[in-house]
């Protein structure tokens, strides 16, 4: 079982597990049911529509290492809201990061609230940002943001945890090598991993 708060615990057969790089699992998650994605926020977003397609999950958990300049390495932040960090059409008059015709918000507030974890604010783009600055998302990544926005269009309940890997600085590069590895381990202590009803999935 795999219990997020107070009113929301689901069964982890019914959970699919979602990262970009299969580092980010290792071989904690290799026997659950769980999905490689791909990096990037088109390969996120199409890869998780055909395991929705496919497994028809009850609950949908993106893990993964993030950068964060507020926030410091080794920590386990549960974003709730996202936002499309290299979205900017303010040129038209749209607001930044929001994302023309959409009727979405900047901020898409779609995720569950993990007790006992702090909340973050993921910005989601298709670069590795090694200089962030202060801006309304905390937390940084290049997948979350696609992945939230599919569970939501589906209808399917989000939870989203990233293991802060580096600054998003200067130094990220060199950081997030050297921390990627302890991602997994840390994610399945925090979910409490023990059921024997594992099931793979990799495209």
């Amino acid at each position: 079982m795999i219990t997020i708060n107070q009113k929301n615990a689901f069964p982890v057969k019914n959970v699919l597990f979602t990262f970009a790089l299969a580092s980010e699992a290792a071989s904690v998650f290799t026997e659950y049911r769980h999905l490689i994605c791909g990096i990037g926020k088109l390969n996120a977003a199409y890869n998780q529509i055909k395991a929705i397609q496919e497994e028809k999950p009850h609950l949908i958990v993106n893990l993964g290492s993030a950068g964060s300049n507020y926030y410091k390495k080794g920590e386990l932040i549960c974003c709730t809201k996202f936002v499309q960090r290299d979205m900017d059409v303010r040129g038209l008059g749209y607001k930044a990061y929001e994302t023309p015709l959409s009727g979405l918000p900047p901020v898409l507030e779609y995720g569950l609230q993990m007790e006992g974890l702090p909340e973050g604010i993921c910005g989601t783009g298709d670069n590795f940002e090694m200089a962030h600055t202060n801006t309304i998302y905390n937390v940084v990544d290049m997948e979350a943001y696609a992945l939230a926005l599919v569970a939501m269009k589906e209808n399917i309940p989000f939870l989203c945890i990233k293991y802060i890997s580096d600054g998003a600085d200067d130094n990220a590069a060199d950081d997030w090598t050297v921390q990627v590895h302890k991602a997994a381990e840390a994610f399945g202590k925090v979910l409490k991993l023990n059921m024997k009803d594992k099931k793979v999935l990799q495209l």
